[in-house]
C-alpha cells in the first residue's frame, strides 16, 4: 500500500488535515442531475460507522419501504482492511433490488431521513464516502471518483460546464475539513490556478 500510494501521491504537493491535494478538483468541469443514481451502486462504510447504523437499527427499520431489506444481517458486505479508512477497516454497504440497501423507492436515503427527522444535522448518520462523492479518499488524497463518476448518467463529467468539482462540492468540503482547513484549501485553489495562468503566458 505505502509504495503505491507514493506512486500516485507522488506530485502532489499540498497536505492539509494530514491528506495530501489533488489539484485535478479545482479543473474538473463537473454537473449533476441528482436522482440518487449514485446511491445504487452502495458504499463503502468505515467500520465505526457501521457500527453506529447498526445501533440505530430501531430507528431506521420504520423509514424502510417495501423495496428495501428488513433483515440487518443482509445490509452490509463482509469488512476488509483499507487504509483509507479511519479505523483501517471498510464495511460496504449491500446493493439491494438495485441500489444501496438504505436508498427508497423514491431516491431517498434512510440514513439521511433519520438525521431529518430528529433535527440534527443532515449528514450526521451518512458514511463520509456518501457525503464527500463525488470526492473520494484514495490512498491518502482528497481526489476524484471518477471510477464511479464513469458509470453514472447523471452525476458526471461535463466540459461545458462553468463549475468544478470543487465548486460544487463547497459545503461537503466545509463538513469534512472545517472552516479554517477549507479556507486554507481554498487559498491553495487561487495558487494553482495562478499557475497555470503563468505557465500558459510563458
Amino acid at each position: 500500500m505505502a509504495e503505491a500510494e507514493e506512486d500516485f501521491t507522488k506530485n502532489f504537493t499540498k497536505k492539509i488535515n494530514g491528506l495530501f491535494i489533488d489539484p485535478k478538483i479545482f479543473t474538473y468541469k463537473f454537473s449533476c442531475k441528482c436522482s440518487g443514481e449514485c446511491c445504487h451502486y452502495g458504499v463503502y462504510t468505515d467500520l465505526k460507522e457501521h457500527n453506529t447504523i447498526l445501533e440505530l437499527k430501531d430507528k431506521i427499520l420504520p423509514l424502510f419501504d417495501e423495496t428495501q431489506c428488513k433483515d440487518i444481517k443482509k445490509w452490509f458486505e463482509e469488512p476488509e482492511e483499507d487504509e483509507d479508512f479511519e479505523s483501517g477497516v471498510a464495511v460496504g454497504t449491500e446493493v439491494i433490488n438495485g441500489k444501496c440497501t438504505f436508498l427508497d423507492k423514491n431516491g431517498l436515503c434512510a440514513l439521511q431521513r433519520l438525521a431529518n427527522l430528529e433535527g440534527v444535522h443532515k449528514w450526521k448518520y451518512k458514511p463520509l464516502y456518501c457525503i464527500l462523492f463525488p470526492l473520494t479518499i484514495y490512498e491518502g488524497a482528497i481526489t476524484i471518483d471518477d471510477e464511479h463518476i464513469d458509470r453514472l448518467k447523471t452525476c458526471n463529467v461535463n466540459p461545458n460546464s462553468e463549475t468544478s468539482i470543487f465548486d460544487a462540492c463547497k459545503e461537503e468540503l466545509i463538513y469534512f475539513l472545517g472552516e479554517d482547513s477549507y479556507k486554507e484549501l481554498d487559498n491553495y485553489k487561487e495558487e494553482y490556478l495562478n499557475t497555470l495562468v503563468l505557465g500558459d503566458k510563458k
